[in-house]
């Protein structure tokens, strides 16, 4: 059962992480995507260790399931190979700026005219009827412009912060996916492709104030905005005797229970800060402060074995080599070894959703730049001679040849 977008062809036309990372949950889910590379290939193969040139541990890890075809899309030939590509193609993506895709003629007017039915999404910096249309974009600046380093900066010493990691992408790239499904959907109903724009800026945004609109919601507003209990410096992984735990004591009945356990009957009904949600909400930084104390009598161990007895949420503080030892996701199978042909082996994560009607089959790892060039054409309908013209003319460019490397030794060097 080979996942349920089996048959759906992709073009990716992206680069770096938020569409790549997009493509590769599509394939993931069964589809055949095909990673439309520059000659140089993306700059993501170069991020991270890596046992050869060109294959960084990033880039193996968003790039599972995709074929590769280094084109130089600034050449009339390399044009022509994506537009016969595109006219058996289900999807394209492309994160390149609306203007450049104008430029080389690959713009939505123009993939419409040779596919109608063809779905293209553009993740782009910002929303095209806006004054910032025009503007590149990075997950750093969607974390600025969306809230994210001010919010943080309010949680700590008042210095605005990234948070460490590419969220920013990885949540636009959730969404195109699910935009682009969606708009799969409504072609198998109405016969029609579609233009789906997907821009970084506006769905960061509504990720945020989500969470932080607040009393903004209303018209005038009831306040200034933000959620006191995220905002609360003291929101942070308990520390205890030995370590630090995780746990979120939550609504009443949770209140109770961990009241119980921890030798606090009368806290609740005595206590007017900690009678209702709404009132420990509005005197969150004096009940985390109560709490963070109260974490510190016991070893982690002993409030990991006391909270999951009470039946109150908990887990450890992970760190990136805890984790692999995590006996949830030792059973799951989450964490999985595959072979790469050139790369040795190497550490898989599943997709974090799963289909119990037509679960994908496994994927290949990520490929090396321009490795399927040649059979793509192939399977265009390109004649040997064209394939090899367009080979030789630097349009079109294939893999080097290259051994697996020496695994022990490349260890050994590091």
């Amino acid at each position: 059962m080979p996942g349920p977008l089996a048959g759906i062809r992709v073009l990716d036309l992206t680069t770096v992480l938020v569409g790549p990372y997009c493509t590769q949950l599509l394939a993931e889910m069964g589809a055949e995507v095909t990673k439309v590379e520059a000659p140089e290939g993306d700059m993501v193969r170069l991020i991270g260790p890596g046992r050869s040139p060109g294959m960084g541990g990033m880039f193996l890890t968003i790039n599972r399931g995709k074929r590769s075809i280094a084109l130089d899309l600034k050449r009339p030939e390399a044009r022509q190979v994506l537009l016969r590509l595109a006219r058996t193609a289900d999807v394209l993506v492309t994160n390149i700026r609306p203007a450049a895709m104008a430029r080389l003629g690959l713009d939505y007017p123009a993939l419409r005219a040779v596919n109608p039915r063809l779905v293209y999404a553009a993740v782009l910096g910002y929303a095209q009827s806006g004054p910032y249309a025009p503007r590149p974009a990075y997950d750093d600046l969607m974390q600025g412009a969306a809230g994210i380093a001010h919010l943080q900066s309010r949680t700590g010493d008042r210095t605005p912060r990234y948070a460490p990691l590419a969220m920013a992408d990885r949540i636009t790239g959730l969404a195109a996916l699910g935009a682009i499904n969606a708009a799969l959907v409504h072609r198998e109903r109405d016969g029609e492709g579609q233009l789906v724009e997907v821009p970084m800026f506006e769905t960061m945004l509504n990720f945020v104030l989500g969470d932080h609109l607040g009393g903004k919601t209303f018209d005038p507003p009831l306040d200034a905005g933000g959620y006191g209990r995220l905002l609360s410096p003291d929101r942070r992984p308990y520390r205890t005797r030995d370590g630090h735990v995780c746990t979120m004591i939550y609504n009443d009945r949770q209140w109770r229970s961990f009241c119980a356990a921890v030798g606090w009957p009368d806290l609740v009904a005595t206590d007017p800060r900690f009678a209702s949600h709404a009132t420990r909400t509005r005197h969150i930084d004096e009940v985390l402060a109560m709490l963070a104390e109260e974490f510190l009598t016991r070893t982690t161990a002993e409030w990991m074995e006391l909270l999951a007895a009470a039946d109150l949420p908990v887990t450890p503080v992970h760190t990136l080599e805890s984790v692999f030892e995590d006996p949830h996701l030792q059973a799951t199978g989450f964490f999985s070894r595959e072979e790469h042909p050139t790369e040795g082996p190497l550490t898989r994560m599943a997709i974090p959703f799963t289909f119990s009607a037509n679960p994908a089959d496994e994927r290949a790892p990520a490929p090396r730049l321009g490795e399927h060039s040649a059979a793509i054409l192939h399977e265009a309908g390109y004649a040997e001679p064209e394939i090899a013209e367009l080979l030789a003319s630097g349009a079109v460019r294939a893999a080097e040849p290259v051994t697996a490397p020496d695994v022990t030794a490349a260890c050994a060097s590091r």
